[in-house]
């Protein structure tokens, strides 16, 4: 009896009977038996829920930490997780870590978005990267396909590459799709330097070591990496001493912005400020005269009788103007006269125009020597 108990304890420790038959079992009712969770909690109360996210920021914009969503049995003592996620014990740090790990794609600590020039941005394409190349982008590194898909074009870019010291390395089509991120590459992809931007007081800094009036153009809510481009080029041909952007609503120097600058992105520094309407103010502090191009500005650009002194030239987008803040920070509005009914132009032209205009009265005034 005794080695059948033994038998029968090795057996049930095994989960099967004698027969191979599998045991039944204890119905929950053991010394290890579940606990009930209760009732499914809601969609907001859920940790990871698109709904809760929504109703942890919610509670935060109101000065909450999220203890509106704790209850017994779902929450525990406010504060304990992050992110506005409330959680008690090893239940409630599951639950952070969840709601953590369900940040989007591209945000850094915090939930806030990652800078553009946080990442190397790449260009796939055979007829791209060659473009991107003799435009003269920074790059890093060229990556081409096996020579046995090579043509014209992938010589030419590798030859390019060579003369500008990129380091060509070879990759397979499966490296170019992960690279390019499912890009069509054509079998080539340029990947392009982080930019390195300049702070705002290294524009004056640069026209006072040059020994010039500062002449510097700031861009609000100008997008598109071209008008960026185009704007720069319009900067280096005036005499212009740096183009200043907001950190966000920005396009930022990208490939794009090389190409469209035809190099001029190499002479031209680009500062970057956390907040625009603050970089001016500090710019009106230090002597500079701030103006806003605008459609209902009450004077026209080739009649600004301060273009021969310290300046700031603020170009809004096309179709919404300077922002309000930004415009309260002007010192002056000016305009473009125009023949017709075009309602306004391309933030590149409009830049460039003006820039002629103040870059013809300083010379006028002997202010450039």
């Amino acid at each position: 009896m005794s080695g059948g108990s033994r038998g029968g304890s090795r057996s049930a420790r095994g989960g099967r009977s004698k027969t191979g038959k599998p045991r039944p079992g204890t119905g929950g009712q053991g010394r290890r038996k579940l606990e009930g969770k209760g009732p499914t909690p809601p969609a907001h109360l859920r940790p990871g829920h698109p709904a809760q996210r929504r109703a942890a920021a919610a509670a935060g914009r109101d000065g909450t930490r999220g203890a509106q969503t704790a209850r017994a049995g779902f929450g525990g003592e406010p504060g304990s997780g992050i992110d506005g996620v409330a959680g008690a014990g090893v239940g409630g740090s599951r639950s952070a870590r969840r709601a953590a790990g369900n940040r989007k794609a591209g945000e850094g600590a915090g939930g806030r978005p990652r800078r553009a020039a946080d990442a190397p941005e790449v260009v796939a394409g055979r007829n791209a990267v060659v473009e991107a190349l003799r435009a003269k982008v920074p790059a890093s590194a060229l990556y081409a396909a096996p020579r046995g898909d090579a043509d014209d074009r992938v010589r030419t870019a590798i030859a390019l590459a060579a003369e500008a010291g990129i380091p060509m390395i070879e990759a397979g089509r499966a490296e170019l799709d992960r690279l390019t991120g499912g890009a069509v590459h054509q079998g080539l992809a340029l990947r392009v330097r982080p930019v390195e931007y300049a702070h705002p007081d290294d524009l004056t800094a640069r026209a006072a070591a040059a020994g010039e009036p500062p002449l510097i153009v700031a861009l609000d809510g100008i997008t598109d990496p071209r008008n960026l481009g185009a704007i720069s080029r319009s900067v280096a041909a005036f005499g212009g001493h740096g183009v200043l952007i907001p950190a966000r609503r920005s396009a930022p120097v990208s490939a794009g912005a090389w190409k469209a600058s035809a190099g001029a992105l190499a002479r031209v520094p680009v500062a970057q400020a956390p907040n625009l309407a603050r970089a001016l103010t500090s710019y009106r502090d230090a002597g500079l005269f701030v103006v806003g191009l605008d459609a209902a500005g009450g004077i026209g650009i080739g009649d600004l009788e301060v273009a021969d002194g310290p300046l700031v030239l603020v170009v809004g987008s096309e179709g919404r103007g300077l922002s309000r803040l930004v415009a309260q920070r002007c010192d002056l509005l000016a305009r473009i006269p125009m023949v017709g009914e075009t309602e306004s132009l391309n933030a590149g032209v409009a830049a460039g125009v003006a820039l002629y205009e103040v870059a013809a009265r300083r010379a006028a005034s002997g202010a450039r020597a």
